[in-house]
């Protein structure tokens, strides 16, 4: 970046995703790393030790020399975390979700904006490549489908499972229902959506059809116990049809034409969408120290609350028709 000042930030919460947090903002040349902060301090160190970065015991001391800062802890302890770094006239990154509740989240966008500061979202999968692609078809979609399924989430000693502190919805929907919001601008007409918990004390597996009043379709499923992992995603468009398989990096244009439909396969960019994602936020805080006024990242706080107050719909929408049955949404 030559002379351009770099940004000053910080991780808070060092485990499954913050340590790759830490290890990519060392690589970014945008980025001075401060240093890392973890309420296990064993983590905080072996972090530290592996990509030589100062450990903080005190997390306040740690802001107090950053300009920005990362928060990767888990989805219920968001607001908590994130909320006081905000209200220090700190940029901050949360990861996906904003926060588990509408109204943590509301909170944070409003102390974000009375702070007059950056509050960035986690959402990395519009930084994958698949999404890239996809932009260049702008279109209004007819249909859209989406599968993300993972394997359930190994146990953490002392802690639940990761994710599972809130629902599949919250926790991996999200990312398409996001990515579904960006595409479609209009307002929810319908739901329906069944879900159940398996392993876990929130839906585990969820499906759901959302009916938009535009006329546009989404069907969503996302389970978090499945034997393999899955994440497709297909867009039916007026005169093409999309098919993107993000864990292949391939995707498969099938468009009208005067002949009849032309078939077109894609291999995708090859890219680190998180260090794509960080790089954007370092770019947005660098800018608005430049220039006084904030300039958004490519997925701001009010775009991870929209994102959220839908996942919480579909999440009541599930325990409403298991209730509705005698079915038991949670155990």
């Amino acid at each position: 970046m030559g002379s351009v000042e770099k940004v000053k930030v910080g991780v808070i919460g060092v485990g499954a995703l913050g340590h790759h947090h830490a290890r990519l903002y060392a690589q970014d040349p945008q980025a001075e790393v401060v240093g890392v902060f973890d309420v296990s301090a064993a983590t905080a160190e072996a972090v530290g030790k592996e990509y030589d970065l100062p450990v903080f015991t005190d997390w306040r001391a740690l802001a107090e020399k950053c300009d920005a800062l990362s928060v990767a802890v888990p989805a219920n302890f968001h607001a908590q975390t994130a909320l006081p770094l905000l209200e220090m006239g700190k940029h901050v990154l949360v990861e996906k979700p904003i926060a588990s509740s509408i109204e943590d989240a509301r909170k944070m966008v409003e102390t974000a904006q009375k702070n007059h500061v950056i509050l960035g979202v986690g959402h990395v999968e519009r930084f994958n490549p698949a999404m890239d692609f996809i932009q260049k078809y702008k279109s209004i979609p007819r249909f859209i489908e989406a599968h993300r399924l993972a394997t359930y989430p190994p146990a953490r000693p002392g802690l639940p499972r990761r994710g599972t502190e809130v629902s599949v919805i919250v926790d991996l929907m999200i990312h398409d229902i996001d990515l579904m919001l960006t595409m479609v601008d209009s307002e929810v007409e319908h739901l329906d959506v069944v879900g159940i918990p398996v392993l876990s004390s929130t839906e585990d597996i969820v499906n759901a059809r959302i009916k938009f009043k535009n006329g546009t379709v989404a069907q969503l499923t996302a389970s978090r116990v499945s034997q393999e992992p899955l994440r497709r995603f297909r867009v039916f468009l007026e005169d093409s049809y999309i098919s993107m398989d993000y864990s292949k990096r391939f995707a498969m244009v099938i468009k009208r034409n005067k002949l009849g439909c032309a078939r077109k396969d894609v291999v995708l960019d090859e890219k680190n969408a998180l260090a794509e994602e960080l790089d954007d936020f370092l770019t947005a805080v660098r800018r608005t120290k430049e220039s006084g006024e904030i300039v958004l990242p490519r997925v701001p706080g009010e775009q991870g609350l929209k994102a959220l107050e839908l996942a919480i719909a579909i999440e009541k929408e599930a325990r409403r028709y298991n209730e509705s049955y005698g079915f038991h949404s949670v155990r």
